[in-house]
């Protein structure tokens, strides 16, 4: 089995489809035959392109890789394409959310 990405023209996935790979590019090949449109292969366990698409992510050619919309404007993306926080998140066992505004993390009082 094969997953591939559906790009529009600004490369962004608009869905993810998995197809039978029994023969090399037999799935692209039937993509390309029967939908039309842009399609890049994407794994499931991130072996290549770094992550596994997800519908609203980017596809960087420069990269070759899925990108997750920004979670916050703060965050930076790091070399291997994930997006971190200007703080490392605490490693106590609780749990938080990032505050945006203030630029940390906040701890969650309900569970």
């Amino acid at each position: 089995m094969a997953s591939w990405a559906e790009l529009d023209e600004k490369n962004i996935v608009t869905r993810v489809l998995v197809t039978n790979n029994a023969f090399t590019n037999e799935g692209y090949d039937w993509l390309i035959d029967n939908l039309g449109g842009t399609w890049i292969q994407t794994s499931y366990n991130a072996t290549i392109r770094f992550n596994y698409a997800g519908i609203g992510f980017t596809y960087d050619s420069e990269l070759d890789a899925f990108i997750a919309p920004q979670p916050y404007s703060s965050w930076e993306l790091d070399e291997d394409c994930q997006w971190q926080a200007p703080i490392p998140y605490p490693e106590d066992d609780k749990k938080y959310e990032w505050d945006e505004d203030n630029l940390k993390w906040q701890l969650v009082d309900h569970v």
